[in-house]
Order: structure tokens, then C-alpha cells, then sequence
């Protein structure tokens, strides 16, 4: 989906397009952060374009199938994200050259593929809230682990009344936010992806937002060790991190909510 050219977060801007001659689809555009391309057992890329530029806002674009090894297909780099490659899996920098597919390849039909991306997303999200409430528990732990072994100024770190409050605060944090996933689960179970949007974009600003202020304080409590990849603190962070751009930036998703909730009073 993402562009390097346009605002990908709101889809409606990309700009790749697919267009259809005859019995096959041409490709051409440039995409980025096209997360698995690296990985040798990746062999069909799906992409998101435009059919037709004429259509209402959310029916121009389309999803198709494209086999890695078409011609004109270009993986151009692979981007690290805060340094870390990601191998196998990576994100790649992909260039689609005038690349043909079968009409065949189209995945549901022209100008569905906002609907298919927005049905995914919902789900994309809350795993990414339920992975980020796992990596909180896991900083939280190694934090209490280290203050056990670290003095300064002849008292242990567990006893230095800071760091204390850092653990008493990310104990709450971690429990609001798994409270909120566990609300936006069961409205999407019980009510839909469209009812739960409200809960399902809270969770989205919360958990990245909850997870970075828990890795930070984890960092912080190991001192240099922190930032060093003897630990897997510094990684977290960088994943974390980028959880706030992917799948919606937390931007995008407060204006949702904002719009949600005024909708209310009208």
C-alpha cells in the first residue's frame, strides 16, 4: 500500500496504477515498506492501486496479485527501520515497470480495494496491540530483574523511590491498555468491525504510546546496557516505534475518534 510519493496514510492518495488491456492488468508505480519481500519464501506480492480515477473517493482503488518474478519488477532496496534489517523477512523498496498480470489476478473486483483493506485492518490492529502489551510485560519484567542486581549510592535500584514509581506506573498503564484491547475484541466479536471502529482506533494510539513509556523506563533502568543489543530493549523500542506510523498513524486515528465522538452531540 505505502508510497514513497504521497501521504499513504490516507490511502485514497496512492498513486500506482492498474490498468486493464485486454485480458491482463499493467502495473506501474512505487511502493515502499512492502514488509516480507525479503524473504526468500515470499513469491507474490499483493498490490494496492488505482482502476479508476473517476469513481467515488473510496472505489478508485483495487487489489491484485503479482507474482515477485513478473517482468518489471524491481526490488530496489531493502530499508532498515532505526537500523535493524528485519531479516529474512524486510521491508522492501519495490518498482512496478509496465508489469503485466493475468485480469484473473484482480482480488474481488475493480474498486474494492479500500473495502478489502479496511476489513483487514481492523484485526491487523489489534494484534499489533496485543503484541505490544506482551513486549510491555516482557520490558517491565526485565526491569525488575536488573534493579535487583544494580546498587547506586549504596542502595539497590528496587529501593531508589523513582524507580519505583516508574514500576507502579507501567503496572497501571499495561493493565488499562490489555483492558481496552479486551473491550475492542469483544465488541469486534459480538458487534463487528464497524461498531468496535471507535475502540478499535483508542487502542491504537494507547498500546504503541503505553509500550514506548515502559521500554523507556526498562532502558533507563539498565543504564548503557539498555541501548546495546545485549538486551532486546533498544529493538523493542524500534518496533514499538514504528507502530505508531504503521497501520494508521496515531494522528489519523485520533481524528477518528474525535469525529466519532462529536457525531454524538449533533
Amino acid at each position: 500500500m505505502t508510497e514513497p510519493d504521497v501521504a499513504s496514510s490516507d490511502a485514497t492518495n496512492i498513486s500506482t496504477s492498474i490498468v486493464r488491456d485486454g485480458d491482463e492488468y499493467v502495473i506501474n508505480g512505487r511502493k515502499w515498506w512492502s514488509s516480507g519481500a525479503g524473504d526468500p519464501r515470499c513469491k507474490i506480492a499483493i498490490v494496492m492501486g488505482k482502476t479508476d480515477t473517476s469513481a467515488s473517493k473510496h472505489e478508485q482503488q483495487s487489489m491484485i496479485l503479482v507474482p515477485l518474478d513478473t517482468p518489471g519488477v524491481k526490488i530496489e532496496r531493502m530499508l532498515p527501520v532505526f537500523g535493524y534489517d528485519d531479516a529474512p523477512h524486510g521491508h522492501a523498496e519495490i518498482h512496478y515497470d509496465n508489469v503485466r498480470v493475468p485480469a484473473e489476478n484482480m482480488l474481488w473486483e475493480e474498486g474494492k480495494g479500500f473495502a478489502i483493506a479496511q476489513g483487514r485492518l481492523g484485526p491487523g490492529r489489534i494484534h499489533h496491540c496485543m503484541r505490544l502489551i506482551g513486549l510491555a510485560e516482557r520490558a517491565l519484567e526485565d526491569l525488575c530483574n536488573r534493579i535487583q542486581e544494580k546498587e547506586t549510592f549504596g542502595k539497590k535500584l528496587s529501593e531508589q523511590g523513582v524507580i519505583q514509581e516508574w514500576i507502579a506506573d507501567s503496572r497501571i498503564e499495561i493493565e488499562q491498555a490489555r483492558l481496552l484491547t479486551l473491550k475492542a475484541a469483544y465488541m469486534m466479536d459480538t458487534v463487528g468491525n464497524k461498531i468496535a471502529k471507535a475502540e478499535i482506533a483508542m487502542i491504537k494510539v494507547v498500546a504503541p504510546n503505553m509500550a514506548l513509556k515502559v521500554l523507556d523506563r526498562a532502558i533507563q533502568a539498565h543504564g548503557g546496557a539498555g541501548v546495546s543489543d545485549d538486551f532486546t530493549l533498544a529493538y523493542h523500542w524500534a518496533n514499538a516505534r514504528t507502530l505508531r506510523l504503521a497501520d494508521g498513524p496515531d494522528e489519523v486515528h485520533r481524528r477518528q475518534i474525535a469525529k466519532l465522538e462529536l457525531r454524538k452531540y449533533k
